[in-house]
């Protein structure tokens, strides 16, 4: 098949991505203290979409006071936060793209002072961050493992009366699930710990009762391939993990980095620089994968998709840049090439 940045995706359930760009998940900080979406939140997204992308994710959004991350992060930690959240939905889907909610707790990787608790974590090691030392966080226990699963199935369900398209779970960047995964982070001596079998427990225990709880939804799990960190989750481990997922029903793989956050590899320039990562772990998939990492161009685009390296692109600083512009030059001339 001779895909291009135009060519359009049918998923399992019906819905159709228009077209191979991804706009990823983006901190916008325009939430209200209390997680609430403003006014300046429905722009942003307004503003995104005018990119022409086919999917348009929502940045990383709190599923509970102990995984907040930022002063005015988005949160869909209560009900309340619905009505606010299916503003955003109508304004993505309004442009004819899927609409995605990525919803995260981040486990060690904040601060008492946004959490107003102890920080939670998979060990009681500290979360590696670039430019600051987070406190330790405590062992969370197998009750609060379960609430910690408990609130992903209610977000999920919020997402759902929000009229999403797609919820992605964020495991990645550093936040709460990668530190469960990685081997760095998570030093547990139970189930939970130890091999890569039992450091994705939780992860896969959340993707079982998404599936059958929310079945509506497109899952997507965003993930490293590797931690790029001495010690680290490794392309072996990542590659029987989202075999793991995509037996379990996970629609979309998008793969970023790892522990450390957002960073390109050492001796990686120019665009795509973790495509390579995509490639890898698309290899023993069936399941669309997501590229990501400074990629900017249509023409770059088309090259990796007819390489076969990834299914779709995620575009970021480039559209967040100027949306409009971005779609003028890469995606102006776009006709729905179908190819189910």
């Amino acid at each position: 098949m001779n895909l291009n940045r135009y060519t359009s995706f049918k998923f399992e359930n019906g819905k159709i991505a228009k077209n191979r760009v991804v706009v990823p998940p983006m901190a916008s900080q325009t939430a209200d203290k209390d997680g609430f979406v403003t006014d300046r939140t429905i722009e942003h997204y307004g503003r995104l979409s005018k990119s022409g992308a086919a999917i348009v994710f929502v940045e990383y959004s709190f599923i509970h006071q102990t995984g907040k991350g930022e002063e005015n992060q988005l949160g869909v930690q209560d009900d309340g936060k619905i009505a606010g959240l299916k503003k955003i939905s109508s304004k993505i889907q309004s442009s004819g793209a899927l609409a995605g909610l990525q919803i995260v707790h981040v486990g060690g990787k904040t601060t008492f002072e946004i959490t107003g608790v102890s920080l939670l974590g998979a060990s009681r090691i500290q979360v590696p961050v670039k430019g600051w030392t987070p406190e330790i966080p405590k062992e969370m226990t197998p009750l609060q493992i379960q609430e910690l699963t408990q609130w992903y199935i209610d977000a999920a369900h919020r997402a759902s009366k929000s009229g999403f398209d797609i919820i992605e779970l964020h495991a990645a960047h550093g936040y709460g699930l990668n530190q469960w995964l990685s081997p760095i982070t998570n030093q547990r001596g139970d189930s939970h710990g130890g091999q890569i079998e039992n450091r994705a427990n939780l992860l896969i225990e959340i993707v079982q009762k998404l599936n059958q709880e929310v079945p509506n939804l497109l899952l997507a799990v965003r993930l490293p391939a590797q931690d790029h960190f001495d010690g680290g989750l490794t392309i072996e481990e990542m590659t029987w993990v989202v075999s793991q997922l995509e037996n379990l029903g996970v629609a979309l793989i998008d793969v970023s980095s790892g522990i450390g956050g957002w960073r390109r590899p050492e001796g990686n320039s120019g665009e795509g620089y973790l495509v390579s990562d995509a490639s890898q772990l698309k290899q023993s998939l069936s399941i669309p994968v997501i590229g990501v990492g400074g990629i900017e161009s249509g023409v770059f685009i088309d090259e990796i998709l007819k390489a076969g390296s990834v299914d779709f692109a995620a575009v970021g600083r480039a559209i967040l840049k100027d949306p409009a512009h971005w779609h003028q030059r890469n995606l102006g001339s776009q006709k729905c090439n179908l190819e189910f």
